[in-house]
């Protein structure tokens, strides 16, 4: 298999959209029919709760296999979620979505959550596919959070990872400062997207959460700013002392150097959600981490093209690219 040259991982936006917002925004609307065939697997957990896949199917049953980890509030049906399954089966994958906790169809059974540094579920769905398919290659693709939460698996289980590669996308390596850009950019749209979302997800299930942390309705539907969220939700759910504890410990930032698994780290430095020191540089990494960080591509944006009618995703062409170097099969 060709190995990928620096060319390669070269982005080059679309002359059409070079701004940042557009990038990040609009190609959520490019694809409102896109559809990808799944089929959905409950997985229960040693803790008497469950994680919900969505398989999508190359056929071929010694396929490799991909596991995609969404973003803040993502899902199945976020459009970089679609997009990079479609493509992955159709260059000779199984791919399979692992939804975090209350990200689900049904609100999880426990009280707990997810958050950016929650490694165990995904350690505890790679050890299950390991002893399902032992013969079988195995990949993962992280988004944003889910990014983020690869990076941070991949730099605590070392040689140990169970992966053969991994992709990082848009991850906010670091989480305090990136929650303030978040707080302010796009005259606060990007907050208030998210917090709604998060706030409809964590009202499913108010009444398990309320076993475990003092919160009731009102004062969720109260809730108008990222950090307070974090720091009122977040962080005493899952055992932080606060948001800024909370950022300090799931931020994969320190783990990069630890990864030893290939990794392939897409960046951009026009992100409008992540800040300046998210940007993951060669001082951070080591000899198994690749960067291809460009000036622009938004936040899991990376539209390239020279037709508006026809915008390119980027990323779901070079993710295949890049894994099929670690597996002759595909």
């Amino acid at each position: 298999m060709k190995t990928m040259t620096t060319s390669d991982l070269t982005f080059k936006p679309a002359w059409w959209m070079r701004n940042r917002h557009a990038q990040t925004i609009l190609p959520r609307f490019f694809r409102p029919r896109l559809h990808v065939p799944v089929n959905y697997e409950t997985l229960e957990t040693p803790d008497d709760d469950f994680l919900e896949l969505a398989w999508a199917k190359h056929g071929d049953r010694n396929a490799p296999l991909v596991v995609v980890l969404h973003g803040l509030e993502g899902n199945i049906n976020s459009f970089y979620a679609k997009g990079l399954l479609k493509s992955l089966v159709s260059t000779g994958f199984d791919a399979v979505l692992m939804h975090f906790r209350n990200c689900s169809r049904e609100a999880n059974r426990q009280p707990r959550a997810y958050h950016s540094g929650e490694t165990s579920d995904l350690g505890y769905f790679i050890s299950t596919l390991k002893a399902r398919f032992p013969k079988r290659p195995l990949f993962a693709v992280g988004f944003s959070l889910g990014g983020n939460v690869l990076a941070k698996y991949l730099g605590e289980s070392k040689t140990h990872s169970g992966l053969e590669a991994g992709v990082a996308v848009s991850a906010p390596y670091h989480l305090s400062s990136s929650c303030q850009v978040i707080r302010k950019s796009c005259f606060k749209l990007y907050q208030k997207y998210l917090l709604d979302r998060m706030k409809k997800s964590f009202s499913r299930k108010l009444d398990v959460i309320q076993s475990q942390i003092n919160i009731d309705q009102e004062a969720l539907r109260n809730i108008n700013d990222l950090w307070q969220f974090d720091d009122k939700i977040t962080a005493p759910l899952h055992g932080f002392a606060g948001a800024e504890d909370y950022y300090a410990q799931a931020s994969a930032q320190p783990y990069l150097s630890d990864i030893t698994t290939p990794t392939l780290i897409i960046h951009a430095e026009d992100d409008p959600m992540l800040s300046a020191q998210a940007v993951p540089t060669f001082a951070q990494v080591n000899s198994a981490v690749t960067l291809a960080v460009s000036q622009q591509g938004g936040h899991v944006g990376f539209i390239s093209g020279k037709n508006p009618l026809k915008p390119q995703f980027w990323l779901e062409s070079v993710i295949p690219q890049y894994l099929r170097q670690f597996n002759c099969k595909a």
